[in-house]
């Protein structure tokens, strides 16, 4: 029976890429000389952070880590660019959080959306994927266009198209 995954993955080595790129254009920004700013990237854990001076600099950094990443081809709804937090002195900290899976909640949201459809799929949440199968593949291929203009406020990704 013919089947697809919906998945939520974020390629390390992309996303370690594009933190050293941001990193080299803070070093090289006129706007940063002289700034006591750092940006971190925890591979396991999936976690950047940032430490700088002041709210202006953190937006700065912001922006450049998405425009970094969205040339690497990560999405910028990947990121979840959580409170600051004063950290020793005048500076700031931010944890940024890489999204990777789907959680139970969007996992429920995806399902709602390709059942409320009404094509004749089945669609079950498995660990952190998402796995859709039907008896054709155009329905598959229905489900597919219609969870891409849903809002699901994750960036997803279908992969392991089977006949």
């Amino acid at each position: 029976m013919p089947s697809f995954d919906i998945v939520s993955k974020v390629d390390v080595q992309k996303l370690d890429n594009a933190i050293n790129t941001a990193t080299k254009e803070i070093l090289n920004r006129y706007d940063f000389h002289g700034s006591k700013t750092e940006i971190d990237l925890d591979k396991k854990l999936l976690k950047i952070t940032i430490l700088t001076e002041n709210d202006m600099h953190m937006d700065a950094i912001r922006d450049i880590i998405i425009s970094r990443a969205n040339k690497q081809g990560i999405e910028p709804g990947s990121f979840d660019f959580g409170k600051e937090h004063q950290a020793a002195g005048a500076m700031l900290r931010k944890e940024v959080k890489v999204m990777q899976g789907i959680d139970k909640e969007v996992g429920k949201k995806i399902v709602k959306v390709i059942k409320d459809s009404g094509l004749k799929v089945q669609a079950s949440i498995m660990d952190e994927q998402v796995r859709v199968t039907g008896k054709k593949i155009d329905d598959l291929q229905a489900a597919i266009a219609i969870v891409r203009q849903a809002d699901i406020g994750q960036p997803l990704q279908f992969d392991n198209f089977r006949n």
